[in-house]
C-alpha cells in the first residue's frame, strides 16, 4: 500500500488534484465560478477536435525537447540550452524549406526540414559539448547563454531581407519568413479538423528509440557509466569527451528538430517569437520526468493540456493569464517536491 502511494503515478495525480484546487480558488478569486472555470478548461483541452490536436502538438513538441535532455541527462549533464537550439533548428530548418521548388512533394521536403532542424540544433549543443569536452567549461552555463544567442540569430534571420524575412512590400510586411512550400509542411494525421500533425508521431517514436538506446544498447550503457563516473569511465578505456559531446549533441538535435517541426506547422512561417518558451517548458518536463521516457511522454500530454486549457480559461472564463501560469509553477513545485517522498520510498 505504502509502496503505491508512493509511485511517481499516483504522486503526480495527487500533485496535479492540488494544482487544480488552487486554480478554481484563483479562478474563484477573479469573479468566475468554478463551474464555468473547469467547463472553460476541459472544452479547451479536449472539448473539441482542434483542442485536441493542439494540445497533442504542444505536447510532441515538449516530448521531443525532454526526450533529448533525457539522453544527455543520462551522461549526467545537464542541458538547459533547449530554447536556444530549438531556435536555431528551427531557423536551420525554415531555410531549407524555403531553398526547395514550390512543387517538392511531401516525402522529399518535409525529411529535408527535419534533417535540416536536428542539424542546426545538434550543433549548436555541440558548442557546448566541446567547450565541456575541451576547456571542462560546465554545459549549464554555456548552453544556458547560448539560449540568447540564439534568440539573436532567429531575430536576425527574420528582420533581415537577405536572410530569411519576406519581400518587405508595404509598412505592414511583418518580420516573418515567406510561408514554406506546401511539400515542406507536416501533414495532419487525423480529420481536417483536427490541426494534430505528423510531429505526434515523431515525438513518440523518438521517446521509443531513446528508451531502446539507453536500457538495451552498449551506447547507453556507456551514457550511464560517464553519467556515474566520468573517471572512472575514462580508466575503462571509454571516450568520456566524445560521449559528453555526442549526448548533448543528439539533445540539441531533438530540440531542433522540434523547432522544425513548428515551423512546418500552421501557419508555416518562421517568427521572432514561436518558439513560445517550449524550450524552457521542455527542460521542466525532462527534469521531472527523472530518466523515463514514459513519463516524458505523461508530463509532456499534461503540460500541453493545460497549455491549450489555459488558452480557452483566459478566452471564455476572462480568467488572468497570470493564474494559469501560478498552477503551472505550482503543479511543477509539488512533482519536484514530491521527489523526496518517492526517493525515501525507493530507498
Amino acid at each position: 500500500m505504502i509502496a503505491a502511494v508512493r509511485h511517481p503515478v499516483f504522486v503526480g495525480a495527487v500533485a496535479a488534484i492540488v494544482a487544480a484546487c488552487a486554480g478554481l480558488l484563483l479562478a474563484a478569486g477573479a469573479g468566475t465560478s468554478p463551474a464555468v472555470a473547469v467547463d472553460a478548461l476541459v472544452e479547451g483541452m479536449t472539448g473539441t477536435p482542434y483542442a485536441i490536436g493542439s494540445s497533442l502538438n504542444t505536447a510532441a513538441v515538449l516530448a521531443l525537447i525532454a526526450a533529448g535532455f533525457t539522453v544527455a541527462y543520462r551522461a549526467g549533464l545537464v542541458n538547459v540550452g533547449g530554447e536556444g537550439q530549438l531556435c536555431v533548428g528551427g531557423v536551420t530548418g525554415a531555410a531549407a524549406g524555403l531553398a526547395l521548388p514550390q512543387g517538392v512533394p511531401g516525402w522529399i521536403g518535409v525529411p529535408v526540414v527535419l534533417i535540416a532542424g536536428f542539424a542546426g540544433g545538434a550543433a549548436w549543443a555541440s558548442i557546448a559539448g566541446l567547450l565541456k569536452a575541451k576547456r571542462g567549461t560546465s554545459e549549464v552555463i554555456t548552453t544556458l547563454l547560448l539560449n540568447f544567442v540564439g534568440a539573436g540569430v532567429l531575430a536576425l534571420a527574420v528582420h533581415e531581407e537577405a536572410l530569411l524575412r519576406q519581400p518587405v512590400t508595404s509598412a505592414e510586411t511583418l518580420p516573418q519568413s515567406a510561408p514554406l512550400p506546401p511539400g515542406a509542411r507536416l501533414p495532419l494525421i487525423g480529420s481536417i479538423e483536427s490541426p494534430a500533425t505528423l510531429i505526434v508521431v515523431l515525438a513518440v517514436a523518438a521517446a521509443l528509440i531513446v528508451a531502446l538506446v539507453l536500457r538495451h544498447t552498449p551506447t547507453g550503457l556507456r551514457l550511464t557509466a560517464v553519467g556515474h563516473s566520468p573517471a572512472a569511465s575514462a580508466r575503462l578505456g571509454l571516450g568520456v569527451a566524445r560521449l559528453e559531446v555526442g549526448g548533448l549533441a543528439v539533445a540539441g538535435g531533438l530540440a531542433g528538430a522540434a523547432g522544425a517541426c513548428l515551423v512546418a506547422t500552421a501557419p508555416y512561417v518562421l517568427a521572432e517569437h514561436f518558439s513560445s518558451g517550449y524550450g524552457f517548458t521542455g527542460l521542466v518536463v525532462g527534469l521531472l520526468a527523472r530518466g523515463s521516457l514514459t513519463a516524458v511522454l505523461a508530463i509532456a500530454l499534461l503540460f500541453g493540456l493545460l497549455t491549450n486549457g489555459g488558452i480557452n480559461l483566459q478566452l471564455a472564463a476572462g480568467v488572468p493569464a497570470a493564474s494559469v501560469q501560478v498552477v503551472q509553477s505550482l503543479l511543477v513545485l509539488l512533482i519536484a517536491a514530491s521527489m523526496i517522498w518517492t526517493r525515501k520510498g525507493a530507498r
